[in-house]
């Protein structure tokens, strides 16, 4: 954008000044921590990474334990075999990890996006082969900052060598959870990937390779909904990264044998330590920030730095805002946490929850549909029966062979004249043509409610009531 000013003088041409509408981005090398938290984040890493990229090669009955089967619409987890029309169980599950991200947020501010947000993960990741490949922070921006060389930019290829495998990789176990992954395997090495495999192994590669990579913790501060509404689920009462301003101020450098009463200090050294292991690069000094995603890094690091010169941990801390304004210590504070707020969200994930198992542990792995025969609506046939068609049709959600015998009741001498008795195979959907018939004169004409019963002969548990009508005619 350029402007100009109001009044140039006389006989000069007006100057262009250039104002950018844009902060400049200033790339951030977090450094290396260790401690607790830490632990805690790379456990997730670990444990999320393992479940990610292990659950597409469990086997179960022969078949690939999850496998999202779009083409034929049918969806395995485990011992369950679901179908599109299931889908009010992924809306349960939809409604279920909202409530355990507000629960969680309500109780101890961002958890989910320190430590397991996919976000979060692969950044990780990202920063550790980098680490690994160009060392640690001091190392990274010497490197950055120097010439162009032979060093340099082996180094760098290496490193982006190595996050685009990784993000690959990280895109054949997506698809891998679509297509059977052992197929998808020889398919990509055969070179008879497809294209749909193709567009959506590459990308979600990219997708990986450019958020963990490039973007990271711009991701969280520009593109993530999450830290702007978050706020909305706080209270004073919510355990948050806070620093204790009264104890660390005034912050000022010191020797490590100085009294910092004398001296007119605080706990606070200025080391700036808080800063540098920051994901996202900001000063937890300053108080609560949207961008803060509650990964505890900066604990870590001010322990570390409060263990050498020898004073009380804490200075950085989880924490709230009424206990640090009242002085209260951890077990005051998390006595707090059982408030009306959670204890509802608690309350209504628990209800869900049960819910969803009860109706997960009565479902009727057999589904049946029944079609009356739109082309012979009502017949007469011989002896002068009266005569209605009927299409049934089952849908197999089992993972064994389903006998099934069909009856119906609802009307005197009623019957099925047509074959009774079919074999489903697992996971089939397969249909059987009914022919039910009246006695003449059984019943007035118009339409009657019928019931068919559909029941497994080799599974007792297994048995379903379909209602329709019957038509008779004038």
């Amino acid at each position: 954008m350029t402007t100009k000013p109001d009044k140039p003088q006389a006989g000069q041409a007006p100057e262009e000044i250039e104002i950018s509408l844009y902060q400049a981005s200033k790339k951030i090398y977090a450094r290396s921590v260790k401690g607790l938290f830490n632990t805690w984040r790379w456990a997730l890493v670990w444990i999320t990474q393992i479940v990610f990229y292990g659950l597409p090669w469990l086997v179960w009955n022969n078949r690939q334990a999850v496998l999202f089967d779009l083409e034929a619409r049918r969806f395995y987890l485990f011992g369950l075999v679901l179908y599109p029309q299931d889908f009010i169980y992924l809306t349960g599950l939809l409604v279920i990890a909202a409530l355990a991200l507000f629960l969680f947020t309500a109780v101890a501010g961002r958890l989910w996006c320190g430590y397991a947000c996919p976000q979060t993960v692969y950044t990780e990741i990202f920063m550790w082969i980098e680490k690994v490949i160009e060392g640690d922070r001091s190392a990274r921006m010497r490197l950055d900052d120097g010439e162009l060389s032979r060093n340099k930019f082996g180094r760098k290829a290496l490193k982006h060598a190595a996050w685009v495998l990784f993000a690959l990789w990280t895109g054949v176990t997506f698809v891998g959870y679509f297509t059977p992954i052992k197929v998808l395997v020889d398919e990509i090495l055969s070179l008879g990937l497809g294209p749909w495999e193709t567009f959506w192994v590459l990308f979600y590669g990219f997708a990986t390779y450019g958020n963990a990579g490039w973007m990271r913790e711009q991701v969280c501060k520009y593109m993530c909904p999450y830290a702007r509404f978050q706020s909305a689920m706080f209270d004073r009462d919510t355990m948050i990264v806070t620093y204790d301003e009264k104890r660390g101020e005034p912050r000022g450098p010191r020797k490590k044998s100085a009294d910092p009463q004398a001296l007119g200090l605080g706990s606070c050294i200025d080391c700036t330590l808080c800063v540098q292991v920051c994901p996202t690069g900001i000063d937890i000094r300053k108080g609560l920030q949207y961008e803060c995603i509650g990964c505890g890094a900066c604990v870590d690091a001010c322990d570390d730095v409060m263990d050498k010169v020898g004073y009380p941990r804490g200075l950085i801390k989880y924490a709230t805002e009424n206990g640090m304004e009242n002085g209260w210590n951890r077990q005051q504070m998390i006595k707090r946490a059982m408030r009306p707020r959670v204890l509802i969200y608690t309350g209504v994930l628990l209800a869900i929850c049960i819910a969803v198992a009860v109706s997960l542990f009565m479902r009727t792995p057999l589904k049946v549909d029944v079609i009356r025969d739109r082309g012979a609506i009502a017949r007469m046939v011989e002896q002068g029966r009266i005569e209605n068609v009927f299409r049934l049709q089952a849908m197999n959600a089992t993972e064994v062979v389903q006998k099934l015998e069909v009856s119906v009741d609802g009307l005197p001498g009623i019957m099925i004249a047509s074959e009774r008795q079919m074999d489903v195979q697992p996971t089939e959907v397969r249909s059987l043509v009914l022919r039910v018939q009246i006695p003449p004169g059984s019943s007035p004409s118009g339409s009657h409610h019928i019931k068919f019963q559909i029941r497994s002969l080799n599974d007792s548990g297994i048995a379903i009531q379909e209602e329709t009508v019957f038509l008779v005619p004038r």
